[in-house]
């Protein structure tokens, strides 16, 4: 990496830093990319939070040694657990941008709305106070998955119609909107629309994510780039797509 040269570290157990990843190289493509993942303990969503927590200093540590000059949890699950131990840690020298499930661009817009999630981020204190906060008079459901993400990591075609189908059948019938409260759930965006009645809004927080990274390493991203545009919210659809998986690799800085 030259002197000049700016690098991100996302982290996250798997494919769930994808769409982050994606939109980091739409806004701003001469930032590089470092991919920190963790094949053989994610999902991380059912795992033992002190786990997470160590899990996430190591690849923290290593993004750091590896010239880092931001760090993003790309996922809900190490927001929630590890963000606070890891901003002691490393700040303000090394800035950590945590992923917030999106309930408060969606509780501007709708009534009635879900939020899925991992078990961990559904049953968290964290995401109770984005509702206290965010969403006071607005019919929230949240729905918690077991499974979803870990089809999505095996990429389980099948697991993941049957895993999005029970989602569907806990979520009340007249919402107007989907939060997708873990960052692997975008990647298959196109599989949940199909599945929810027409015209149910999908909300994710890749973009924002990757903005908020760029504002932390001061960086303008690309003007020619909408923000928060129709259609982002399932902009990361196509991430798993054989191309865009070679996009990552090829970006990924050992």
């Amino acid at each position: 990496m030259s002197e000049t040269a700016k690098r991100v570290a996302l982290i996250d157990s798997g494919k769930g830093l994808l769409p982050t990843a994606k939109w980091i190289h739409r806004l701003a493509p001469e930032v590089e990319v470092l991919l920190e993942t963790d094949p053989e303990g994610g999902p991380w969503g059912e795992r033992d939070p002190g786990d997470v927590v160590e899990r996430v200093f190591a690849m923290a540590r290593h993004a750091r040694d590896h010239g880092a000059n931001a760090i993003a949890l790309a996922c809900n699950t190490a927001s929630i657990v590890a963000r606070e131990p890891l901003r002691e840690q490393f700040e303000p020298r090394l800035p950590i941008i945590a992923t917030v499930p999106a309930v408060k661009p969606a509780a501007a817009r709708h009534q009635r709305f879900a939020v899925w999630a991992t078990a961990t981020t559904a049953r968290s204190e964290y995401l109770e106070d984005l509702i206290s906060v965010f969403a006071t008079g607005r019919d929230v459901s949240v729905v918690g998955s077991h499974d979803l993400a870990a089809q999505i990591e095996a990429g389980d075609e099948a697991g993941i119609e049957t895993a999005v189908q029970h989602l569907v059948a806990e979520t009340p019938k007249d919402v107007e909107a989907v939060v997708l409260g873990c960052t692997h759930y975008p990647l298959v965006s196109d599989v949940i629309a199909r599945h929810l009645p027409e015209g149910v809004a999908l909300f994710d927080s890749a973009e924002a994510v990757a903005r908020q990274t760029l504002r932390r390493m001061r960086i303008a991203p690309s003007a020619d780039v909408a923000a928060f545009a129709a259609d982002s919210s399932f902009a990361a659809a196509g991430v798993r797509r054989a191309d865009e998986l070679e996009w990552a690799i090829r970006h990924h800085l050992d």
